[in-house]
């Protein structure tokens, strides 16, 4: 990862849509230009929380699997509040 996140969030407990809110309410409280990293887990999250935050103007800087596991597994988000 190039970017070094101010916050860390882990919502892989979590399931739609507490992945989001949670996600959403955390990046509120950045200041703009600050960076969070999100740990997120399965199909539904992964898709969504992306998308979301992109759609809301934030910059998605890298989604990567942890371990090389597939959709299904843990996936770490890196996101620059706009």
């Amino acid at each position: 990862m190039t970017e070094k996140a101010n916050y860390y969030l882990d919502i892989t407990p979590e399931v739609c849509p507490l992945t989001f809110v949670r996600t959403k309410l955390l990046v509120e409280r950045m200041a703009s230009g600050e960076v969070a990293e999100v740990r997120l887990k399965g199909a539904e999250p992964l898709l969504n929380v992306p998308r979301s935050l992109a759609e809301l103007g934030h910059q998605i800087l890298s989604l990567t699997a942890e371990n090389g596991e597939g959709p299904e597994g843990v996936h770490r988000l890196v996101v620059r509040k706009k």
